[in-house]
């Protein structure tokens, strides 16, 4: 079995694979941060951030069909340039602290990027250049433990940006950002063979949870059904740091 996880830590993966998966359909927000933190209560959570950018590339070209003509390049570009700066410093950090360490900085986060999903703050205007490049800066600090999509997920929300782009400037923009972690996530370690079996394992049951979700069975409005995911994670977060503190 993959990082040496027994039976019932398998059957908690694979159930948090299951919710994590709907809710990315359901939503489209908050896979990446559900699995990690689910994660984190029966390993090391950096076991599994090579894990999810797989599963995270593999569902974002599930939905990529027809998303190209929106997408916001230019956006794009600036976000990518300050993820090439955040990403190795995240990783230079993470990895050099112990399991639960890193348990409770990882928990730490998502508690803190919950608070700011659920504050709802609005910007007037759409951010353009350069403040997009810190954008970037800190999705890529954040994705050294995989989680890059919450502080974006919450840069755009926060604008008033259409839909549209929205959803296909972050479909876009993740393959492209996984493409460049991967080499860095090999060289510092949390690449081998136990991430792709466990990746291997967990994809069937992402992609059917993640179309599952995409229809939509329940009569919930996506907007709230994001809320209870945001509070589904939080109490997942504070499992964790419970767990790191004691």
């Amino acid at each position: 079995m993959p990082y040496d996880l027994g039976p019932l830590a398998l059957l908690w993966l694979a159930v948090a694979c299951l919710v994590a998966g709907f809710v990315r359909g359901y939503s489209g927000f908050g896979f990446s941060a559900l699995l990690i933190a689910a994660s984190s209560l029966v390993t090391n959570p950096l076991n599994f951030v090579a894990v999810v950018v797989i599963l995270e590339t593999m569902m974002s070209l599930q939905a990529a069909k027809g998303a190209g003509p929106d997408v916001d390049w230019k956006r794009i570009g600036w976000l990518l340039g300050g993820a090439a700066l955040g990403l190795p410093l995240g990783l230079w950090i993470l990895t050099g602290v112990s399991e639960d360490t890193a348990r409770a900085v990882v928990s730490g986060y998502v508690l803190v990027m919950c608070a700011v999903l659920l504050a709802g703050w609005r910007l007037q205007a759409e951010v353009r250049g350069p403040g997009n490049g810190l954008a970037g800066l800190v999705s890529g600090l954040a994705n050294a433990p995989g989680m890059g999509g919450l502080p974006l997920a919450a840069f755009f929300a926060a604008q008033p940006m259409p839909a549209a782009v929205f959803r296909a400037t972050l479909i876009a923009y993740f393959p492209l950002l996984d493409l460049y972690s991967a080499p860095l996530y090999w060289y510092a370690g949390l690449v081998g063979w136990d991430t792709l079996w466990a990746a291997l394992l967990a994809l069937p049951i992402t992609l059917v949870a993640n179309w599952l979700g995409g229809r939509h069975f329940f009569g919930t409005d996506p907007q709230d059904f994001r809320r209870f995911a945001i509070v589904l994670l939080a109490g997942l977060a504070v499992l964790g740091l419970g767990k790191a503190l004691i």
